[in-house]
C-alpha cells in the first residue's frame, strides 16, 4: 500500500506538470479567459475580445503538488507488512 501511494503522487506530479506544460504554462495565476487581439475588417482598428479558455498557472501547480504530498505523507501511515508468519499454534 505504500508503494501505491508514493505512485500515484509521483503520477500527480509528473501528470500535473505536463498538463500545465501543454496548457500555456502560465506563471501567473490560473486563468479561465485569455484576450485576443482582433481587427476590425471595415475601420482597421484593432480591440481585445476575451475568449474562454482555461489556462493553468502556478496555483493549480501548488494545488497538485500539496495533494502529492499528501499522498506521500499518508503512505508514512500505514504499516508494513509482517514478512513472518504468524504462529498458529502454540504449545
Amino acid at each position: 500500500m505504500k508503494r501505491i501511494l508514493r505512485l500515484v503522487a509521483a503520477i500527480l506530479i509528473v501528470g500535473a506538470v505536463v498538463f500545465w506544460a501543454e496548457a500555456g504554462a502560465n506563471r501567473g495565476w490560473t486563468k479561465t479567459r485569455v484576450p485576443v487581439k482582433t481587427v476590425d475588417a471595415v475601420t482597421g482598428l484593432e480591440g481585445i475580445q476575451w475568449q474562454d479558455k482555461f489556462v493553468p498557472g502556478v496555483d493549480f501547480l501548488a494545488a497538485a503538488m500539496l495533494g502529492a504530498g499528501v499522498l506521500a505523507g499518508l503512505s508514512l501511515f500505514v504499516p508494513r507488512k509482517s514478512k513472518q508468519p504468524k504462529n498458529t499454534t502454540e504449545q
